[in-house]
């Protein structure tokens, strides 16, 4: 049987392609590196790192009501964090924090453009999809390779995985919001005189909202879930103590990280869902509960005067 197929290997081919491209542009990549640290994660880790814990709390606290309006799911979720605090992972869940929402921020800066772009350039839409039903196809640990060699060990490279890995849903998801876009709506703001960059930022992207959210909302759960992959290559945060709980076999402790990212992933995931959701929908659920609640409260009709200006509530003298 070995004699019926061909060798065929593409092994040596990558190995060789890639090894003149890191020998080329090796320092390149090493000096972008520095400015990723320098500029974004170093600042932002420090920062969640040197903020009072109850400070970081009722922050989450108010951005949890400012999306979804619901000042007891706030109070949960400052109580879920409490509880990782409790745990001993209060510095680790801020260095997990920081790595994701750089990652998420870089996804965001390139997966929207490139998802308006697709939307209006079917012939790029049509490259795009190849390429992004690959990157959503390949298994996750299969970037770790070449991001290890081109920067190698650290957080960067953690990063960069994530980043490729998390980017397809919010391409297709900006694309297809927009395209979903009513066609009469785009043509009465045409028939008014809108220039195409006007038409982009004042009618599809605010129509287009709950999609593109939708999109971030994705690429921020793939985002997290990539956080124990990436501590493989030297990315520390939660996700360390997961792949230190597997390597020693401490269960507790395995499960215990993984808890915390299960928090931290309902924690995101609900905050960034009700900021999808649109403003009117939002007020509309919060009056009614408002309503819901004073319907409760006994209500008395007012006492309405006559016009010979006796009270209609008094009764009629002979």
């Amino acid at each position: 049987m070995n004699g019926f197929f061909l060798h065929l290997s593409i092994a040596d081919w990558v190995n060789g392609a890639l090894e003149t491209f890191v020998a080329r542009y090796g320092d390149s990549f090493h000096h972008f590196s520095a400015l990723l640290l320098r500029c974004l994660l170093v600042p932002l880790e420090g920062a969640l790192r040197a903020a009072p814990p109850w400070l970081v709390l009722l922050a989450v606290g108010a951005i949890a009501w400012n999306a979804t309006r619901r000042a007891g799911l706030g109070v949960l979720f400052m109580l879920l964090l409490y509880a990782i605090g409790c745990f001993g992972l209060w510095d680790k869940l801020m260095q997990t924090l920081a790595l994701m929402l750089v990652a998420t921020v870089l996804s965001v800066a390139i997966g929207v453009p490139f998802g308006i772009l697709a939307s209006r350039s079917p012939w790029l839409r049509r490259m795009l999809l190849p390429v992004l039903d690959v990157m959503q196809t390949l298994p996750s640990f299969v970037y770790l390779i070449p991001v290890l060699m081109l920067f190698g060990l650290g957080k960067v490279p953690a990063i960069l995985a994530t980043i490729i890995y998390a980017l397809p849903p919010l391409i297709r998801l900006t694309d297809l919001g927009i395209r979903q876009v009513d066609p009469d709506v785009t043509e009465a703001a045409r028939a008014f005189g809108t220039t195409r960059w006007q038409l982009l930022v004042n009618v599809q992207l605010p129509l287009a909202r709950p999609s593109i959210m939708a999109g971030i909302n994705q690429t921020t759960m793939m985002a997290l879930s990539m956080v124990v992959i990436a501590s493989m290559i030297g990315s520390r945060g939660l996700g360390e103590d997961v792949l230190a709980g597997i390597q020693t076999m401490d269960v507790g402790k395995g499960t215990q990280a993984g808890v915390a990212i299960v928090i931290l992933a309902i924690v995101i995931d609900r905050i960034s869902q009700g900021f999808g959701q649109e403003r009117r929908a939002r007020r509309r659920l919060a009056q009614q509960r408002r309503q819901k609640g004073a319907s409760r409260v006994p209500y008395r009709l007012p006492r309405k005067a006559s016009s010979s200006g006796v009270d209609s509530n008094q009764p009629a003298q002979s």
